[in-house]
């Protein structure tokens, strides 16, 4: 009976890892997660490539879709204006195998 219940949890949480749908937020209160969008990829905890269908957005790796409902979305999401505001620094990149973490210690904020 554990082993079922430890699997069971597995899986939901396989679940959480398959999908980055987002949704930008119009007040930082509403999100799960502050953004900023840096100038430079270097300076990115994460590069992000944004995917033209929810079905393309997988892993924790970077590959975004937003949604237009809050409701579809995996994290709900507030850009803010300053760097020192954020939890997660990104960078958007032109292709998509340019995505990906810079940063693993902040991994866990898109979980």
């Amino acid at each position: 009976m554990k082993k079922l219940i430890i699997a069971g949890l597995l899986i939901l949480g396989a679940k959480q890892l398959l999908a980055q749908k987002m949704y930008s937020v119009d007040y930082e209160n509403q999100a799960d997660v502050s953004v900023f969008v840096v100038e430079y990829a270097n300076q990115a905890d994460l590069k992000v490539f944004k995917v033209d269908y929810s079905n393309q957005a997988e892993g924790n790796n970077g590959l975004w879709f937003f949604t237009d409902y809050a409701n579809q979305a995996d994290k709900k999401i507030f850009f803010v204006k300053y760097q020192n505001q954020s939890d997660l620094k990104i960078f958007f990149v032109k292709y998509r195998n340019q995505s990906g973490w810079q940063k693993n210690t902040k991994k866990h904020l898109l979980y």
